[in-house]
């Protein structure tokens, strides 16, 4: 009896270790996954990297978060960079995050089809869109890392319904009625 209450305590204790430790590194790698702006020390100009977000989770498992780039849009000719950008990263993570760019791009401005403004971003599962200057609509996983900062200079934002209904439009232009409107 005790030795199976025994091994019954050191069973949930196990579960609750391994569910903490699960937990945590999925919060780290919240934290730092995800495309990042920084500042690159060597030009002085914004960036776009993406940090190894399984090294950096699995390091602060033991408590020493090891940060190295898993992509910068420099590379790959300058991949031998010494990433000192790493150090904007620990001190404002969440300043840097892409998203919190966007969200900041977005806020103020309306849909250039049915003007609804922007109110909350939602950047998971309707994620708004962009409007090229040549009429296409586009996703943001679409513009390359480089690419980011001239989109949202030459681009207007687009929500998720007209750009699902501009994407039929173009693709299956037979199956699309035009009316006109009274």
């Amino acid at each position: 009896m005790t030795t199976t209450l025994v091994f019954l305590v050191a069973g949930v204790l196990a579960a609750a270790a391994i569910y903490f430790a699960i937990r945590y590194f999925v919060r780290n790698s919240m934290r730092f996954g995800g495309a990042q702006v920084i500042i690159c020390p060597e030009t002085g100009e914004q960036a776009m990297v993406e940090v190894d977000t399984t090294r950096a989770a699995l390091t602060s498992l033991i408590g020493q978060t090891d940060l190295r780039l898993e992509n910068c849009w420099r590379w790959p000719l300058r991949e031998d960079c010494g990433q000192e950008c790493l150090l904007q990263l620990e001190v404002a993570p969440e300043d840097c995050r892409v998203r919190g760019v966007l969200e900041k791009w977005y806020r103020n401005k309306s849909c250039v089809f049915c003007l609804k403004p922007f109110t909350e971003i939602e950047l998971i599962d309707h994620k708004p869109a962009l409007l090229s200057p040549e009429g296409i609509t586009i996703e943001w996983k679409q513009v390359p890392l480089p690419e980011v900062e001239r989109a949202m200079a030459t681009h207007s934002p687009v929500c998720w319904n007209c750009h699902v209904a501009q994407t039929f439009r173009r693709e299956h232009s037979d199956l699309v009625v035009e009316r006109s409107v009274r």
